[in-house]
């Protein structure tokens, strides 16, 4: 059916310009509402710099250095090969205090052990078992300690050269002397 007289055509003119205008206006005001939510944000925002942003500038600065101290850790809580013996991978004298330190002397949220892999997984898995046999020794405050497998070899010096570089070093030290005068001029104690 077609509707061909002029006050019909503008009745149907009417209603598509209405359906199209309501469609129109509520996205127009959504977006507007949306522009000046934005300016009062930003507006917000600059009033209270730089307090938003220091949280995140604290956190740029601490995060390196929360880093090295879990590597620091992890290389002091590290049993190295030296601390198992060669032929079973049971824990030697200083392997077994190495890891009672680390059980009953570094802080709780610290005690896990770390040891180094095996040239093999038989001498891995030796060195794993003598480390749970010496830990179920102990008894823990709080929880159990965690035992991991490391690639990386602690940084460690033979016992004898350390010492050799200890002695040489007291003995090429210079023997304490008190200064011949005062940080006033005067003559010392000694001179009088």
């Amino acid at each position: 059916m077609r509707c061909t007289s002029f006050y019909g055509r503008l009745l149907i003119a009417v209603a598509m310009m209405s359906i199209t205008a309501t469609s129109v206006s509520a996205g127009w005001t959504e977006r507007w509402n949306g522009f000046w939510n934005k300016v009062n944000v930003g507006y917000e925002r600059n009033n209270a710099w730089p307090d938003p942003f220091n949280e995140l500038d604290a956190m740029g600065v601490i995060t390196p250095f929360e880093a090295q101290k879990q590597n620091g850790w992890v290389l002091n809580n590290t049993i190295g090969p030296d601390q198992f013996r060669e032929v079973d991978g049971a824990l030697t004298i200083s392997g077994q205090k190495r890891l009672a330190w680390i059980v009953t002397q570094a802080p709780p949220s610290r005690r896990q052990v770390y040891i180094v892999r095996g040239t093999n997984q038989k001498e891995t898995d030796s060195r794993v078992n003598s480390v749970r046999e010496i830990l179920g020794q102990f008894e823990v405050d709080g929880p159990e300690p965690t035992v991991w497998l490391t690639s990386r070899i602690p940084p460690t010096a033979p016992g004898d050269w350390a010492t050799k570089v200890n002695r040489t070093w007291l003995e090429e030290l210079a023997p304490p002397k008190l200064p011949s005068s005062s940080a006033a001029g005067s003559a010392s104690a000694t001179r009088q």
